[in-house]
């Protein structure tokens, strides 16, 4: 794991005794369990980010294509009220895992992030399958954005113009020079892209709205009608319930991706400050984003536009990303509005080329991670003097060219072989961060830890988790449901669509396969008890630190007030 090197801790919580370290000696944490890996300054991450931005990245962090585009594939495939059951449904499993992860993360807020928490509270084959699967779908996801990027583009510059590996470039250069300045830049920048997201999507939310009320140029007061004509759910592979159950769960899909990337703030905690104040708000915030920008932006489309519009379906049939393809374009076009597309797309791009950042981020510090644990290469967890870990950058920016396959290549493809790639690998990581969570609850409650003790406890306990866990396994196993049966219009042709079932299922085995392969090769490795999983080492060295930020916090407090005009009056009270 790494010692727990800080220079700042979180708000004040019950001390527990620490019986595998004391005193003022470097703890190294999970020695105990195999891992000698200690930290040095070669090896450390420095603290950089601050609560604001850890916030702003929490309400923007995942706002990007799947909300803003893929609503309307969803819409035009289900209808209103599927888009509205799935994105609730996942909304909800979401801040479970969310509220799982928070319980760990605030306990013990470790470099090596929930990867950490499954090798010391589950089983070190667990944390290994989890750490390699989540860096995969990261260093997928990157050059995914990068694609989309590419997309969004063409809606100014043709690809019989430009080759897309141009913009493609032009990106890519720039995520890596923003991560390699270090963690504060990095910070700085996503905040305010952050901003600009949550800025677009409200501004959006508020139009929609005083369009749904009869505000727009055609004066048309829509209410529910659409729901009505042509109806709430749509048939899909087949007739009557069936037909409408099956477009229902095709929805969930789509929902999953929109939704994956919210565990960035479990990420974040080994380079915050104050993490044990800033990640349960972090996750209070969440909640609030589920329910306003998710759950109000799909019920809002889905009385704008109705799923069987010419104008939806030209769109989400011959473009993937772009303005062309969102639904918040053709409700406007519905209501008489011209001229916000062009608009709507640089947001989008905006959108896009914040994802691509945050996602080599995590890939870096998921790499970091894995060799600090002695999963990697010891190279990969060196860092340079402003704290980055410049060889796991190096390597992840590195597989992100893969992106350049647009230049040979349908771009509309790729990038939809890489939204099946990475929705398993995401959805493999929640379950894997639900099952640390089981384990790290019966863990806690067989070594006496109390909730009271707790900074943060998640609020529905084992049964949200439970009721999560079983959702996205299902949500795994049938996600790609309709590669098994005859679609006489399918692409090509095929009665098997082979692509699509080997790009949305190739992650099961491989995330099985790992922890068995874990297994075989360290045959003397065994999974932990409730009462030998480690739920100490470390702890006290991150105590003291913590009993450290709280005096220097009440002596820079004493001084006076802290922070601009700005941030004092329009972020400081989300903190």
């Amino acid at each position: 794991m790494g010692l727990i090197h800080r220079k700042d801790a979180g708000t004040s919580v019950a001390r527990l005794p620490s019986p595998q370290s004391s005193g003022d000696e470097k703890v190294s944490v999970g020695a105990d369990h195999g891992h000698d890996i200690l930290d040095s300054p070669e090896t450390g991450l420095h603290r950089g980010l601050r609560s604001r931005q850890i916030t702003m990245i929490a309400i923007g962090g995942a706002i990007g294509t799947g909300l803003i585009i893929g609503t309307g594939s969803s819409l035009a495939k289900a209808g209103p009220l599927s888009i509205l059951i799935s994105y609730s449904i996942v909304g909800f499993i979401v801040y479970m895992v969310m509220c799982a992860l928070g319980e760990m993360a605030t306990y013990l807020p470790i470099q090596s992030g929930f990867t950490g928490y499954a090798a010391r509270f589950c089983d070190p084959a667990l944390g290994f399958s989890l750490g390699y699967t989540y860096w995969f779908k990261y260093i997928i996801v990157t050059p995914n954005q990068l694609t989309a990027a590419a997309l969004v583009i063409q809606y100014w510059v043709p690809r019989e113009k430009v080759n897309p590996g141009v913009f493609i470039a032009v990106f890519l250069v720039a995520i890596i020079l923003i991560n390699y300045l270090g963690i504060k830049f990095f910070g700085e920048i996503e905040f305010w892209l952050s901003s600009v997201k949550v800025l677009t999507i409200v501004g959006l939310l508020i139009l929609s709205l005083v369009l749904v009320l009869g505000g727009g140029p055609d004066h048309d007061r829509k209410g529910f009608r659409y729901w009505k004509n042509p109806g709430a759910m749509k048939t899909l592979y087949g007739t009557g319930d069936t037909g409408r159950f099956l477009g229902l769960w095709s929805t969930f899909v789509t929902a999953t991706f929109a939704y994956l990337g919210t565990e960035l703030v479990g990420v974040t905690v080994g380079e915050a400050q104050n993490p044990r104040r800033v990640i349960p708000r972090a996750i209070k915030l969440t909640f609030w984003r589920i329910v306003v920008f998710y759950v109000l932006s799909v019920l809002l489309i889905g009385m704008l536009v109705p799923y069987n519009s010419p104008r939806l379906a030209f769109a989400t049939k011959k473009a993937t990303t772009g303005a062309s393809a969102s639904p918040f374009v053709v409700a406007m076009i519905e209501s008489g509005i011209s001229g916000l597309p062009g608009f709507l797309n640089a947001c989008i791009l905006i959108f896009v080329f914040s994802a691509a950042n945050s996602d080599l981020y995590i890939a870096t510090r998921t790499l970091y991670g894995l060799a600090k644990e002695g999963n990697s290469a010891r190279i990969f967890a060196r860092t340079d003097r402003r704290g980055v870990p410049i060889y796991a950058l190096g390597l992840s920016a590195a597989i992100s060219c893969v992106a350049f396959l647009n230049v040979a290549d349908d771009s509309r493809k790729v990038f939809t072989y890489f939204v099946n790639l990475v929705t398993i690998f995401g959805l493999l990581t929640w379950i894997s961060i639900l099952v640390t969570h089981i384990y790290f609850v019966k863990a806690r409650r067989a070594q006496g830890i109390e909730k009271h003790q707790l900074a943060y406890t998640a609020p529905f306990g084992l049964y949200g988790t439970y009721f999560a866990l079983g959702f996205c396994i299902v949500i795994a196993i049938f996600k790609n449901f309709d590669v098994f049966i005859h679609v006489p219009d399918r692409e090509g042709g095929e009665n098997f669509d082979y692509v699509n079932f080997i790009t949305g299922y190739l992650g099961i085995p491989l995330y099985l396969g790992m922890i068995l392969g874990y297994k075989l090769l360290n045959p003397k490795t065994k999974g932990w008890t409730p009462m030998t999983a480690d739920l100490y080492s470390g702890k006290a060295a991150i105590d003291r630190e913590e009993e450290e930020f709280l005096a220097n916090k009440a002596a820079k407090q004493s001084g006076g007030k802290s922070g601009g005009w700005f941030y004092r009056n329009f972020i400081g009270w989300l903190l």
